[in-house]
């Protein structure tokens, strides 16, 4: 037998809602936590004196009872742990663990027993129900009845109201009402606040954000008094759960929080956090309304009669020596400002999110506070409004998600580093540096989906790089070609001067520069030329054949009709999410069936398409890159200046020999149509006109053709 005994799912009942947490038994006391708030009750072992192991609704639970007159119950066992429990009980408690078995007959007579904090209604000596007597909020009394009402648990679908219980007049004892004692035994440890005797201390006019007003604050040794203009909240210590003492951002103002569960209710409205606000100018002079001695006795310390400070730190230590509760504070985080929070907004509203050693608390409307130990995954997400900021996105492991929204770029090094310092699971994990330098490229909150928006970016981005890189290789291609041209168009010049081209030698040499450039420019469009099959992709032929459809193509046109209609009204994005999710569901059979389609069908487009090329299809285009680029080049020809003189100095003058003995693809057909120009000027000047004709009939075909197609036929 170890020294605990740890189990899980195990649960509590609280107002008629049942709360699963972890039960554990250990030598020195029983410790049970919850796992909705996170509170833990601890019961010492010396103070346990009963404890009944019996069959509930919820399998098998047991009964713990101590010394003070608390009831603990705790169910959700297996039959197979009492012998377990038993021997525990016997070896370290020193308790017999009893059996005991429940009414279920269901009848509506019986015997009323008061044992402590339960009202328990027996029939033939086992008990049918039993009453917490904290969870009654009123008890009323009439003619032989008594009216139990309860207080209400909004976790709850349903809740009990009341219970009336019929008390027969009593024939032995005339002197006493048998439905006043049965009313006073009630009262007497039922959870009825009562506002009798004079409050310790009274705060008037503090400012209240939720619920929102003036408040006068009466301080009692049981309970919280807020009085306002319209409305007033009696809050018992007992259902305080958490303190918080919070700096605002502008350090002027002090924010203190007070957890609340059950929360406070107004109509409809249900309260889980009191927010007070302070000025930290706002000074006060305190006096207890207890002697010296009471106020020694009960805070030990923690308080005296006669205090000053400020507002806020005599009602926060007030409150901690009152609700014996510690005072949260924000921890070692500081934003990029210097502040111990961070601007951000929640639904609508805009307010500060204030990273703590154990959790994370946002005020003020509403307010959120998310415990490290039940959150499942934070997100850094890009802002769906501008590049300047960034959201933080929290998802709880009950699958309930936070999103906090407008978060300032400069504070996300920080809080990344304060998120992964406190170990907690972050989604995209490794993109810090890309969000530092550029909000755009944050990673989806979807980690695992496919963003096909960012590589659709990607590839236009690079098809417009490649396109202007392929303008550039053509200018400089088109610019040599000119010099050549020039240079060539010279040499069959009778009429050359040399003192023309002496005068442009500088002209020549510059010249001579800027043909080597162009020389290195074709290596480079040559290896874009290797990459450019993905242009042809895009390439529109409409006489050729229907490229064909994969296998998951085929399968979502078949199943359109039948998602749509499994599915009314939804979407077109919705459509392609869930066709996706049910393609991966298929079995391999099923895959394989539309895979052999899609197979069939590629090789019906590749027969078509052999057939398409070799009856002279697709051809057009490339026919058409010719032409333009001879039409380009023609042009270039015409934009020389009209002193075309020095040309053919320049040509006569010593850059001839290279022009003769280098011919590139554009000037050879030129030549030969030419070839008598250096013996017959009339024949020159006709041929002359005949290629400015074409060149012009060329250059309007040229301007009839798509840009698309030129660089497709690339």
């Amino acid at each position: 037998m170890g020294d605990t005994l740890e189990f899980n799912e195990i649960y509590q009942e609280v107002k008629g809602s049942w709360n699963d947490g972890r039960l554990r038994f250990s030598k020195q006391s029983v410790v049970y936590k919850n796992s909705k708030t996170g509170k833990v009750d601890s019961i010492s072992a010396s103070d346990i004196n009963q404890a009944t192991w019996r069959r509930v609704c919820l399998g098998h639970g047991i009964k713990l009872g101590t010394s003070t007159g608390n009831v603990y119950k705790y169910d959700g066992f297996r039959d197979t742990d009492f012998e377990r429990i038993s021997e525990f009980f016997k070896a370290n408690y020193k308790l017999e663990l009893t059996e005991k078995d429940m009414c279920v007959k269901g009848w509506n007579w019986g015997t009323a027993k008061f044992s402590g904090p339960l009202l328990s209604f027996d029939v033939n000596d086992n008990a049918a129900f039993e009453i917490p007597l904290s969870n009654v909020s009123q008890c009323a009394t009439g003619k032989n009845e008594v009216t139990l009402e309860f207080h209400q648990n909004d976790d709850t679908e349903v809740s009990l109201m009341e219970v009336r219980f019929y008390v027969p007049p009593s024939q032995t004892d005339e002197r006493q009402d048998p439905v006043e004692a049965f009313a006073e035994n009630v009262l007497t440890k039922a959870d009825v606040i009562q506002a009798t005797g004079d409050a310790v201390c009274i705060f008037k006019e503090l400012q209240c954000l939720t619920p929102r007003g003036r408040y006068d604050i009466r301080i009692y040794p049981t309970f919280l008094h807020l009085h306002g203009k319209t409305f007033d909240y009696k809050i018992p210590y007992t259902t305080v759960l958490r303190l918080f003492l919070l700096p605002h951002k502008d350090q002027r103002q002090m924010f203190f929080v007070i957890s609340l569960d059950p929360p406070i209710k107004q109509g409809q409205t249900r309260y889980h956090f009191l927010i007070l606000l302070f000025s930290k100018e706002e000074n006060i002079t305190l006096t207890l309304n207890m002697s010296e001695e009471d106020v020694e006795r009960r805070f030990e310390g923690k308080l005296s009669k006669n205090m000053s400070g400020s507002l806020y730190e005599m009602v926060s230590r007030v409150m901690k020596a009152l609700v014996n509760r510690k005072i949260t504070v924000p921890g070692n985080f500081q934003g990029h400002s210097g502040a111990q929070c961070i601007t951000c907004s929640y639904k609508a509203s805009s307010g500060l999110l204030y990273p703590l050693e154990r959790g994370f608390i946002y005020v003020h409307k509403p307010p959120v506070h998310l415990r490290f130990e039940e959150i499942s995954c934070v997100n850094f997400a890009r802002g769906t409004t501008t590049t300047r900021s960034f959201d933080f996105e929290i998802e709880t492991k009950q699958g309930n998600q936070y999103t906090f929204s407008s978060i300032e770029r400069e504070e996300y090094g920080k809080l990344f580093d304060f998120v992964n310092a406190k170990k907690l699971n972050i989604k995209n994990r490794g993109f810090k540096e890309g969000m530092k330098g550029k909000i755009d490229e944050y990673s989806d909150s979807d980690e695992d989906q496919h963003d096909a928006y960012l590589e659709r970016m990607k590839a236009e981005g690079k098809i417009r790089e490649e396109g202007n890189d392929s303008d550039e290789s053509d200018g400089g291609s088109g610019e040599s070609l000119s010099h050549y041209d020039g240079g060539n168009r010279n040499t069959y010049d009778s009429n050359a001067s040399a003192s023309d081209s002496s005068e442009d030698g500088d002209d020549s040499e510059d010249d001579g520069a800027k043909k080597k450039k162009p020389v290195k420019k074709p290596k480079v469009v040559k290896e874009k030329k290797e990459r450019k099959p993905r242009k042809e992709k895009k390439q529109k032929d409409t006489g050729g054949p229907k490229r064909p459809m994969s296998a998951y193509m085929l399968w979502l046109n078949s199943s359109r009709e039948r998602i749509k209609s499994e599915n009314p009204g939804i979407s077109i994005t919705e459509i392609s999410k869930k066709a996706g999710e049910m393609w991966r569901q298929l079995g391999k059979d099923e895959k394989e069936e539309w895979d052999t389609k899609a197979g069939e069908a590629k090789r019906q487009y590749d027969i078509a398409k052999k057939e398409y090329k070799e009856s002279g299809g697709g051809s057009t285009s490339s026919s058409k890159k010719e032409s333009k680029k001879s039409a380009g080049k023609k042009d270039e020809k015409k934009r020389k200046p009209a002193g075309g003189d020095k040309d053919k100095e320049r040509g006569g003058g010593g850059g001839g020999g290279a022009n003769d003995s280098f011919k590139s693809r554009e000037f050879i057909p030129t030549s030969e149509s030419s070839s008598d120009s250096d013996h017959k000027s009339k024949s020159k000047k006709s041929k002359r006109s005949k290629s400015k004709k074409e060149s012009d009939e060329e250059e309007e075909e040229a301007v009839s053709t798509p840009a698309s197609s030129e660089e497709e036929s690339d």
